[in-house]
């Protein structure tokens, strides 16, 4: 009897894709990251999502500054602070600043699996928020008391910066605010706000009271401004008017030289052979009384 045959396809061909990738699963049970499909296919930027991926697989308190992003990739710091601005604005990084039982002011980063108010899926199928990042616990006694006497030797905090309310426009220096408003005729990203002009306003009064031209304080602020900004153009503008040194007070004027009266040579006198001033050589003082005196005798 002969064998019997098939011409149906055999069963570990039946479903596999014919085009695109083929994913090769193995189980993880260590150094692997959960990570949801939304942030690893969200379409964008690829070094945003390799951000994204990294930040997710770091322990709590791994630092995630531009810095310490900038020695794990070859990207710069350009691309780097802009993919942290991205998660930012979708949800998923969120910087706080808090203040520390010692009174000191820290920025904490929280990094969120699923964007808050964006709930993913639940062990029952269900919408699950995310859980809110724990408080610090409060200090015990011993520590309450040190960071209480540490409180008392420190200085206190400068107040916080006054409001536009506080600090008009009006009140600030004419002439320093209109150097400051022909800044973006030069650059049209040295765009200021009220406050921002109001509070730079100062710095320039100081170079303009030393005699320092608007066009040269212009030069100054406009030379050599780098390609992008990595933060406002108010604090580019304040560090140079802060570092630069100002110029050199003219000096003082040289007093006024008094002429003097030209010194007479010395000359022997014809008659006592004594030494005395004059322009011209002859007799001296005396001898020309003398002589006067005899022949006015003479005469009489």
């Amino acid at each position: 009897m002969a064998d019997p045959q098939s011409n149906a396809p055999s069963r570990a061909d039946a479903g596999a894709p014919t085009s695109g990738v083929i994913r090769v699963r193995t189980r993880l049970t260590t150094d692997f990251t959960v990570m949801a499909n939304a942030l690893a296919q969200r379409r964008g930027s690829a070094v945003t999502i390799g951000v994204a991926t990294y930040i997710s697989s770091l322990p709590d308190g791994s630092p995630v500054t531009i810095t310490a992003l900038c020695e794990h990739f070859d990207e710069g710091e350009i691309l780097i602070s802009r993919a942290l601005r991205e998660l930012e604005a979708a949800g998923y990084l969120e910087r706080r600043r808090e203040r520390t039982p010692t009174g000191q002011v820290r920025t904490r980063t929280f990094f969120y699996d699923v964007p808050p108010g964006d709930p993913g899926p639940g062990t029952d199928g269900l919408p699950k928020s995310p859980k809110p990042p724990r408080s610090p616990k409060p200090p015990r006694p011993r520590d309450a008391a040190a960071a209480e006497n540490h409180r008392e030797r420190s200085p206190a905090l400068p107040p916080p910066p006054e409001s536009e309310e506080s600090t008009p426009l009006a009140d600030a220096d004419p002439e320093a605010v209109a150097v400051l408003a022909s800044l973006r005729r030069v650059d049209s990203r040295l765009v200021l706000s009220e406050a921002e002009a109001v509070r730079l306003a100062p710095a320039v009064s100081q170079w303009l009271a030393a005699d320092v031209t608007a066009a040269r304080i212009t030069d100054m602020l406009t030379a050599r401004l780098p390609d992008c900004f990595l933060t406002r153009p108010a604090a580019i503008l304040a560090y140079r008017l802060r570092a630069t040194p100002l110029p050199a007070p003219p000096p003082a004027p040289l007093p006024a030289i008094v002429e003097r009266s030209p010194v007479l040579p010395f000359h022997t006198c014809d008659g006592c052979e004594r030494a005395f001033r004059a322009p011209e050589p002859g007799h001296c003082r005396d001898c020309r009384d003398h002589h006067t005196g005899s022949l006015l005798r003479a005469a009489g």
